[in-house]
């Protein structure tokens, strides 16, 4: 069973990170690409821009509603289940984001529906 951990992208790199994957669809502000050790760029499994954008007026506002949006474009996803695939073999992965907001941010949403979907 694979092992999520979540990560600011500008948190440095540690080896107990495993599988690291930036989970936005844009690329982190400030950031080089040649700065972020990362493997893989999963952005076909972010939240759609307009939904992001929503989201964004109220943070704590939208936030049930947003959780319930963005697990129901997962599930409508093709690319959800390639991405499990491409995971699988690993037994740390690390999902990377670069919002300043720990709590209310779609990587925690995209962890629990993941692991959700692996036991499947």
């Amino acid at each position: 069973m694979v092992q999520f951990k979540i990560k600011r992208v500008y948190e440095d790199y540690a080896e107990a990170d495993g599988y690291r994957v930036l989970v936005d669809k844009l690329w982190p502000r400030g950031m080089k690409k040649e700065a972020l050790k990362y493997d893989y760029w999963a952005k076909d499994i972010t939240p759609s821009t307009a939904l992001r954008r929503w989201c964004h007026e109220d943070i704590p506002g939208h936030w049930n509603e947003f959780t319930i949006r963005y697990q129901e474009e997962l599930a409508d996803s093709s690319h959800v289940a390639d991405f499990l695939d491409l995971i699988k073999p690993y037994p740390v992965v690390t999902l990377l984001y670069a919002s300043k907001e720990p709590v209310h941010n779609h990587a925690r949403i995209l962890r629990d529906y993941l692991e959700i979907h692996l036991k499947e």
